[in-house]
């Protein structure tokens, strides 16, 4: 409980209501307004929940001011220096750092889970060829319920962990299946000899013609990109698992409604755009310098994509992370002529961006989107698979805070109220009358 109160007072009436004031362990104090409506009979009103809290949370940390991001305490450069993905899935779901052999139980216990149930093979085959890897995926994960339905006791905390670790397990495997039907490939079944990213890797691109050994440095990047894609406090996926939690659905519906948010292009389609953005510039046969100066002129709807963040308002912390292993990727790999010029005006845009006064002066930085956007392009990944792995890297983010919500005793079934501004009291016309 707070010891600091915050008083309420509506000057139309005289009424007062005290209210509680908490301090978190890090960001700004929060005030409880559980009570207003009670007392003076008011909603508040606070459209896409900018200032508001919508649970309490001791998963991730973030200071869009400062650019600090943190999982369960670890600053997030030091996980994607030190760690591996599968290292800090332990750590938001356990609250700790795992010893040695509890991290090698817990990559055994993932590897172990990572097949599909045979029936869901076939599932695959009732989508079109055409149609979009996140269709596939949310109708698949959706469908894991129907075939892992021995531990769904939600309210029994390791029914909660079986859950946790066949999602972990089993994402990489749905997301790297719908890409292969939407190919026309054979499926790939994953292999226990391969880490986390390797697999994935293995069962986007090999073919059971000739072997296959995924290229090192493409596993570490995609390995860092899953790290900083983990979790990110409570964004509009996020708060989507929980709100569908809240109403006590399996966590596997709960992590499928969390996917079709994500799909929507102002959430997880950024690094998508960032790479049409490079298409329609080269194909434009316009100087780039065109599209900055149309960049600066805010009578011009034309934005650049990957530049700037609705949260940092500093530099992102992820984007200098990636960085690096973008411009590794960038001087080892061999690019087709197509994908090269991508590349370059990427990095001419970079370039920009870090030197230009006008975006430096407005911390138009580039973010984590624009540089996994340019690894994506490099490995080859299609376009329409980058979201699919953005929401196999949120996955654990998810479950984790579905988790936290389902141990919380305070928690309730979501319901937000409204400012209604429609019509009142009218009056039914027979349809002979009208």
């Amino acid at each position: 409980m707070s010891d600091e109160t915050v008083t309420i007072r509506d000057n139309s009436t005289g009424k007062e209501v005290t209210v509680p004031l908490y301090t978190p362990t890090a960001g700004p104090k929060v005030i409880d307004i559980g009570s207003v409506y009670k007392e003076l009979g008011y909603f508040t009103y606070d459209p896409g929940f900018m200032s508001t809290a919508s649970c309490s949370s001791a998963i991730t940390f973030l200071d869009g001011g400062e650019g600090v991001l943190q999982y369960r305490g670890y600053p997030i450069e030091q996980l994607a220096e030190n760690s591996s993905y599968l290292e800090v899935c332990y750590l938001l779901l356990n609250d700790r750092l795992p010893q040695k052999d509890e991290l090698d139980d817990f990559i055994n216990t993932v590897t172990r889970h990572t097949m599909l149930h045979e029936a869901m093979i076939r599932f695959y085959q009732g989508f079109r060829r055409d149609a979009h890897p996140m269709a596939i995926m949310v109708g698949c994960v959706g469908a894991l319920s129907a075939f892992y339905h021995d531990h769904m006791d939600i309210h029994n905390p390791e029914h909660r962990m079986i859950t946790a670790f066949r999602l972990i397990a089993k994402m990489p495997t749905i997301a790297a299946l719908s890409y292969r039907h939407a190919n026309g490939k054979p499926f790939v079944y994953p292999r226990n000899a391969l880490n986390y990213t390797e697999n994935f890797l293995h069962m986007m691109f090999s073919m059971p013609t000739e072997e296959y050994t995924p290229n090192p440095l493409l596993a570490k990047a995609l390995d860092l990109i899953m790290i900083l894609h983990a979790d990110h406090e409570q964004n509009a996926s996020t708060s989507t698992v929980r709100l569908a939690g809240s109403s006590d659905a399996n966590p596997f519906a709960a992590v499928a409604s969390g996917i079709a948010a994500l799909w929507g292009p102002a959430h997880g389609g950024a690094n998508e755009a960032v790479v049409r953005m490079l298409i329609d510039i080269n194909r434009s046969g316009k100087p780039l310098q065109d599209f900055v100066d149309r960049a600066k002129d805010k009578n011009d709807p034309f934005r650049l994509m990957g530049f700037g963040h609705r949260v940092y308002k500093n530099y992102d912390p992820r984007a200098k992370l990636i960085r690096e292993i973008c411009h590794q990727l960038l001087n080892d790999m061999e690019a087709t002529d197509e994908q090269q010029k991508l590349l370059d005006t990427a990095m001419a845009l970079e370039k920009v961006a870090l030197e230009d006064e006008y975006f430096v002066e407005r911390n138009l930085y580039p973010n984590v989107d624009f540089y996994s956007g340019i690894i994506f392009l490099a490995m080859g990944i299609p376009m329409n698979m980058f979201t699919v792995i953005f929401a196999m890297a949120r996955t654990i983010g998810w479950i984790t805070q579905w988790s936290e919500m389902m141990s919380d005793e305070t928690s309730k079934i979501g319901r937000p109220r409204q400012l209604y501004n429609g019509a009142i009291d009218l009056k039914y016309v027979p349809i002979d009358q009208r």
